[in-house]
């Protein structure tokens, strides 16, 4: 699947995002290396720092399926990740992140790229 491929189904995704206060719905499809696909979307709360990112939901359901760090080969996401995401990126050791830019070209990134200093598992 391409990035562009990707980021289409996020961006399908993102129309079931539950983003009742800010009205920025994002969405994010993770391509695991086995080929499957699991979509995620920002889920906001009242209570705003409880709210969860795309990114976060969709790493959260490939981990409920038993996947682990270095099984994800890609994301797509509607926006650019924002910090905490890029940490969570860096560490699940997803390959390649996709990202429209507002001029509807297509960003590509390594997650370390896109947070240089990153702090990373521990050894053992």
């Amino acid at each position: 699947m391409t990035g562009e491929e990707l980021v289409r189904r996020a961006e399908a995704a993102a129309a079931n995002a539950y983003a009742p206060y800010s009205r920025y719905r994002v969405g994010a499809s993770l391509l695991v290396r086995d080929g499957r696909v699991f979509d995620g979307v920002n889920v906001e709360n009242a209570a705003y720092p409880l709210g969860v990112c795309a990114e976060r939901t969709a790493i959260a359901q490939a981990a409920s399926e038993g996947l682990r760090p270095g099984d994800l080969a890609a994301i797509g996401v509607t926006a650019s990740p924002c910090g905490g995401c890029r940490q969570w990126l860096h560490e699940w050791r997803v390959e390649r992140v996709f990202f429209r830019r507002d001029d509807g070209t297509i960003a590509e990134y390594a997650p370390g790229e896109l947070l240089p200093d990153t702090w990373n598992l521990p050894e053992g």
